[in-house]
């Protein structure tokens, strides 16, 4: 058992396993279909084929961020297990749940005065909050204590490059990113938008390529432009997908063949259930470590 338990949400959106592996603890996210509660629980309640396929059918999704009492319940055993706690948490940009684990943390510092807990905001998404989490594994199994890991985690939080498209612009109009005649005309032009994580930790669209094959080879342009190391790329790349892995295929492929010193394959994921709520299905999400965010 580490000194320090290294913890985060299902919202990293790498595989229960791959956490496990890596000795990292999870907390899940919420939410209702049809106004049913459900766990974001890497699949389990619902496999990914299975939301999207009723989203489309009609059913309501809505998600809901982590509550303060279930960031208690969750850590307070490594406490009075006498771990330390560094908790990150899915990025403020997009989810309140930040707040809530500071609140959480406020709470249990009272009850555990001589444990440190610390919440770091990854200002991250998906797996590239996943990627960031990897990272920290890493420097754990190195030997970085906690006050360290935290510090390294907000110094290089914004270096981990979020890079999505989407073929299936339904659920974007849905919840407003994109405007009904602006889907309109993207569906008839077969325009897919690229988007990716701004500085803040919120996602914005930022170019519009028409065709999914044109989407596919500009995301690896801009792995080329924004790569630490460039084309001599020696980190890892983890990609996620909601129900549209042949387009996830595509891309690792171009990576794999135009960055040979990357390390090991590119991983593929699913894009998760509360990130998935949002994109519906056909979003394809590329994640690695660039220059800073800006």
């Amino acid at each position: 058992m580490h000194p320090c338990a290294l913890c985060c949400c299902s919202t990293a959106d790498v595989s229960e396993e791959f956490l496990r592996s890596r000795d990292i603890r999870y907390v899940y996210f919420n939410y209702q279909l049809d106004g049913i509660p459900c766990k974001d629980d890497f699949g389990r309640t619902h496999t990914p084929r299975d939301l999207y396929a009723r989203m489309l059918a009609g059913a309501e999704a809505k998600t809901s961020q982590v509550s303060v009492g279930e960031y208690m319940e969750f850590w307070r055993p490594l406490l009075e297990a006498g771990q330390d706690v560094l908790h990150v948490t899915l990025s403020s940009g997009i989810s309140g749940t930040y707040n809530s684990a500071c609140a959480a943390r406020d709470q249990l510092a009272r009850e555990f005065p001589d444990r440190r807990l610390i919440v770091v905001d990854s200002l991250c998404a998906s797996a590239g909050y996943g990627l960031l989490m990897d990272r920290l594994a890493d420097l754990r199994d190195g030997g970085m204590g906690i006050v360290e890991l935290a510090a390294w985690a907000k110094s290089h939080r914004l270096e981990v490059q979020h890079w999505f498209f989407s073929s299936d612009l339904t659920f974007f109009i849905r919840g407003g990113r994109i405007s009904k005649a602006a889907g309109l005309v993207g569906g008839l032009l077969r325009i897919c938008p690229i988007m990716r994580v701004q500085p803040d930790g919120s996602l914005a669209v930022v170019e519009k390529v028409r065709t999914k094959h044109r989407a596919e080879t500009r995301v690896v342009k801009i792995m080329h432009e924004l790569a630490q190391g460039g084309s001599d790329y020696a980190h890892r790349v983890f990609i996620s997908n909601s129900d549209c892995l042949a387009d996830a295929t595509a891309v690792s492929d171009l990576i794999e063949a135009e960055f040979p010193k990357m390390d090991g394959r590119v991983r593929h994921f699913d894009i998760g259930a509360t990130i998935g709520c949002h994109t519906g299905p056909g979003t394809v999400a590329l994640f690695f470590w660039g220059k800073p965010r800006e």
